[in-house]
Order: C-alpha cells, then structure tokens, then sequence
C-alpha cells in the first residue's frame, strides 16, 4: 500500500526557534569578526612601533600594509556580511587610528630621506 499524499509526515519548521539560533551565530560571528579586526589592528601596532625603533625602508612598508588592512577591514562590509563588524564606537577609534599611523609614518619617511640625503652629502 503506498502512502498517500495527506499521511506522508513532513517535518515543520518554527521559525521562532530558527530566528533565535541564527541571531546567536549572527552575534557569535560579530564577535568574532571584531576579535580579528582588534588582532590586525595590534599587529599594525606593533608593525609601527618596530618602524620606529628601527627605521628602514622595509620595516615602514610593513607598518603601511598593515596599516592598510586595517582601514580595508573596517569598511562597511556588504549583504550578507553587514553584521560582521566593530561597533560604531570602536570603529571611530580605530579610523583615527589608522589616520594618526599614516601621518607618523609620513614623518618616520621623511626622516629617512633626510638621513639618506645626509649620509650622501657627507660622503
């Protein structure tokens, strides 16, 4: 006897539940995101800080690129990624912060022409 089509047992889907579980992942994954962000922004830091202690033309170029992947990650992210970010707040900071490490490292370039073009003339 084959099963007809109003006995076949069919799963229900609440969506109650699915809303929950996905807003957890949504905000789990939020997290996530902005601990990532927050990591990248430490090695920038840490980028420059060695650009400052010993500055040569590869130790800024580090600094910049990192500098750089920071300013990317914080760009408003597009669907289906838009919840994926630092809160507004933090977003600012780092923003200022990113501006702050361009123009230090603008100095920290200058200054090496400076020294080079020294070094040069006294030679």
């Amino acid at each position: 006897m084959q099963p007809t089509r109003n006995s076949i047992v069919r799963p229900s889907f609440k969506r109650g539940k699915n809303r929950a579980a996905w807003s957890s992942t949504r905000h789990a994954m939020s997290t996530y995101i902005a601990d990532e962000i927050r990591a990248y922004a430490t090695i920038r830091d840490l980028a420059l800080a060695e650009a400052e202690r010993i500055t040569n033309r590869l130790n800024l170029e580090r600094a910049r690129i990192a500098n750089e992947f920071v300013e990317n990650a914080l760009k408003p992210a597009r669907s289906p990624y838009e919840n994926q970010h630092l809160l507004e707040g933090d977003a600012t900071r780092e923003h200022q912060r990113c501006e702050a490490v361009k123009v230090r490292l603008s100095l920290l370039h200058a200054h090496l022409a400076a020294m080079s073009r020294e070094h040069v003339q006294a030679a």
